[in-house]
């Protein structure tokens, strides 16, 4: 018998691979324990390290602690998460039902696992901030980030074009959690995106999973300056 699910966290405003299973694990109505690691450094000796001792060999959250026929079971990587829940909870239909429709989310997911360097390196996650201005100058001078703004907009476009929407196969699934926060990060940096773009990610924030992470992050308030490359200080302290 499998056992209760404990997951582990980092910063809500900015763990962008945090937010993927515990938004997928509150949109489908999966009971969890949620522990939250603060970022403090990723050194070595951090406090933040020092807790994930014994936890997760990569040193990294999001982790996933359960338990199956009574031995304990971590799993430390998202995608990794994301298969354990289907598995688990088949019911709840977190890829598409069809083998077409579930092979091609397994692609667009994997794509977005391993891929998009250059949107993770210049549009850090940052649910808080709002940098417009800053975003505009990125784009304008990072050829490969434009690159992947265009291939999020056309991937999108593919499948909401495919599954007749309103979410990317249809249903919520494991697909929208893992661009759920790609969402965000477009948001953070104000990049323009087309109509049927628009309607999908105004569709992602509105998701009960999303909004509570939204709230949660919001709610920290915690200025962290080694996860601000384009800010010194937090709003209310700035001149």
């Amino acid at each position: 018998m499998s056992g209760e699910l404990k997951l582990h966290i980092g910063n809500k405003n900015y763990s962008s691979w945090s937010m993927r299973p515990w938004v997928l694990m509150r949109q489908a109505g999966i009971a969890f324990e949620e522990v939250m690691i603060r970022f403090d450094s990723f050194e070595a000796g951090s406090e933040f390290k020092r807790r994930l001792v014994g936890l997760s060999p990569t040193g990294k959250v999001p982790v996933l602690q359960t338990a199956i026929d009574g031995a304990p079971l971590v799993i430390w990587d998202t995608l990794a998460i994301a298969e354990y829940l289907a598995e688990r909870f088949p019911a709840l239909q977190l890829w598409p039902v069809g083998a077409a429709a579930r092979a091609r989310a397994r692609a667009v997911t994997a794509e977005m696992h391993a891929g998009f360097a250059a949107l993770r390196s210049h549009f850090p996650f940052n649910v808080e901030a709002n940098l417009p201005q800053i975003g505009q100058r990125l784009r304008a001078e990072h050829a490969a980030l434009r690159a992947d703004i265009a291939r999020v907009s056309e991937l999108w476009g593919q499948c909401l074009a495919a599954s007749g929407g309103p979410f990317l196969f249809g249903r919520f699934g494991i697909a929208d959690a893992f661009y759920a926060p790609v969402v965000l990060r477009l948001r953070t940096y104000g990049v323009p995106l087309d109509t049927a773009c628009v309607g999908y990610a105004r569709r992602i924030v509105e998701c009960e999973g999303v909004a509570a992470w939204i709230e949660g992050a919001l709610a920290e308030k915690d200025f962290l300056p080694f996860e601000e490359p384009y800010r010194s200080a937090p709003p209310g302290d700035r001149k």
